[in-house]
């Protein structure tokens, strides 16, 4: 979902003022509530855009510096868009032991990404974890809330291709 655009200037702008209005005023005249604030921007941009944390910071007077320190701070928020599909590959003991640095490469290969990153084409991001809680089928990755366990790189290759070859 697009938020932003380009003025006359080349300065970034905010599309859905209003959206964020509303957001603001669901928490106004009570303390406490920028992780809550935060939460609803992102839910409404899928991630906390640059504009909309300036907009923020703008309209309650939290200055920019907490609500980026809170931001960075908290793994729950992102800066930066995620793709369609998140790829949560766990790097727990049992995993690690059974191979999930093989898997990350085959993801990173076939993706043609680092861990952090997304897709040119916006289908992917992928993010190492610590655990995922299913140590039996390590080494195990979660895509889109599906657990995929007992990998192989080749496995794991074929779990990318089925899932772009189904967004094609």
């Amino acid at each position: 979902m697009a938020c932003c655009g380009c003025n006359d200037k080349g300065n970034v702008v905010l599309k859905d003022v209003d959206k964020l209005d509303e957001i603001l005023s669901k928490y106004e005249g009570q303390k406490g509530t920028l992780i809550s604030i935060l939460q609803d921007v992102q839910e409404h941009y899928e991630y906390l855009p640059e504009e909309a944390l300036n907009y923020v910071s703008e309209k309650t007077g939290v200055q920019r510096a907490k609500i980026y320190g809170v931001a960075t701070f908290y793994t729950q928020f992102r800066l930066d868009p995620v793709g369609k599909h998140v790829i949560l590959l766990c790097q727990g003991t049992a995993c690690h032991v059974n191979g999930s640095k093989a898997i990350e490469e085959a993801i990173c290969e076939e993706l043609e990404i680092n861990e952090g990153e997304t897709t040119k084409d916006g289908l992917f991001t992928l993010t190492n974890v610590a655990c995922l809680g299913c140590c039996s089928l390590s080494p195990v990755m979660m895509i889109d809330g599906e657990v995929y366990g007992k990998l192989t790189p080749k496995k794991t290759r074929e779990i990318l291709k089925t899932i772009r070859a189904e967004e094609e």
